[in-house]
Order: C-alpha cells, then sequence, then structure tokens
C-alpha cells in the first residue's frame, strides 16, 4: 500500500470515529418547530414530567425525548404539544 493511500485511509477513519461525537448534541429544529417546543414550561406542563423525556447523565444535564428523534438537547423545564402525563 503507497503512502497517500494510508494517510486517505487514516483521514477516513478520523472522520468517521468523529460522527457519533458529532450526533452527541443536537437539535431536530424541524421538529421543535412543528411541535411548538418552547425552553419554558407550559403551566404544569414540562418536559421532566412528560412521559415522553428522556432525562440526561446528571440532573443539571440537558435530555432528550422519544418524539424528537437525535435531539439530545431537550430542556427539562422545556414544554410542547405532544406532552403526556408520565404513568
Amino acid at each position: 500500500m503507497n503512502e497517500s493511500r494510508r494517510n486517505l485511509l487514516k483521514i477516513g477513519g478520523i472522520a468517521i470515529a468523529m460522527i457519533p461525537v458529532a450526533a452527541l448534541a443536537a437539535k431536530n429544529d424541524a421538529l421543535r418547530t412543528s411541535m411548538k417546543y418552547k425552553d419554558t414550561p407550559d403551566g404544569d406542563k414540562k418536559c421532566s414530567n412528560c412521559a415522553q423525556f428522556v432525562p440526561g447523565k446528571t440532573p443539571k444535564d440537558l435530555g432528550g425525548c422519544k418524539i424528537f428523534a437525535g435531539d439530545t438537547e431537550v430542556n427539562p423545564n422545556g414544554s410542547c404539544v405532544a406532552w403526556a402525563k408520565k404513568p
């Protein structure tokens, strides 16, 4: 294998390895807009007491949402029209 091909494979491997890192913090803006998401609660309705909310690793971390695919920046005090009471 020649040197330029090795370098290409190294760069490609690094680029592929970085994909999960870039995906760790993401917003699904189109879905947020369609679901009327906001970073403030709507009365007693807030993400942290919604059945769709996926908490972050610590209570201070942002979480995710089962409805907002790939979104990892959901505020526990946020709200949207898909709110459903936790069972």
